[in-house]
């Protein structure tokens, strides 16, 4: 089931992605593109996981690398690692992951609801699975913090 094709409008599709050793997935719909890391124009008094911001387009696009904000020992820089730019309620967002594999479909009963888990896990959507894989859906609506994300595109365009 490694088609990125919809199988009788059931299931949803979603991008698989690696951060660490685990693999998540968020929904298809929400991204716009997956790109090369680049370098970033820095934001003073940022949160260490907001690398900066780029210029995409003409559009300032804020930069978060979820291998901080996920608190990740180690984070490296090497040709694998990619930008997934998605749009939250049309702002446009840019994430950093250590990698892109597939886009999955998964049916309705591949999907189970996350466990509960103390701390901030409100973003986890479910576990999805598939053959011998394991993902982490991610809300990212819910991960990234809009009002947050607005204040730091006003202060980058000052």
């Amino acid at each position: 089931m490694k088609s990125g094709n919809k199988t009788e409008g059931a299931g949803e599709e979603f991008l698989a992605f690696r951060l660490g050793g685990e693999e998540y997935g968020v929904d298809i719909l929400k991204v716009q593109e997956i790109r090369g890391y680049e370098n970033v124009t820095q934001i003073a008094n940022a949160p260490a996981y907001l690398k900066g911001v780029v210029n995409l387009r003409g559009i300032i696009v804020p930069i978060i690398d979820l291998r901080i904000k996920f608190r990740q020992d180690k984070v490296n820089y090497d040709q694998y690692t990619v930008v997934i730019i998605v749009d939250l309620h049309e702002r446009i967002t840019g994430i950093v992951v250590d990698g892109v594999s597939d886009v999955l479909t998964l049916a309705p009963g591949q999907i189970r609801q996350a466990p509960q888990l103390s701390g901030d896990t409100e973003y986890i959507r479910g576990i999805g699975s598939v053959e011998d894989r394991m993902l982490i859906l991610v809300d990212i609506e819910k991960l990234l913090d809009t009002e947050e994300l607005a204040a730091l595109e006003a202060a980058a365009a000052a």
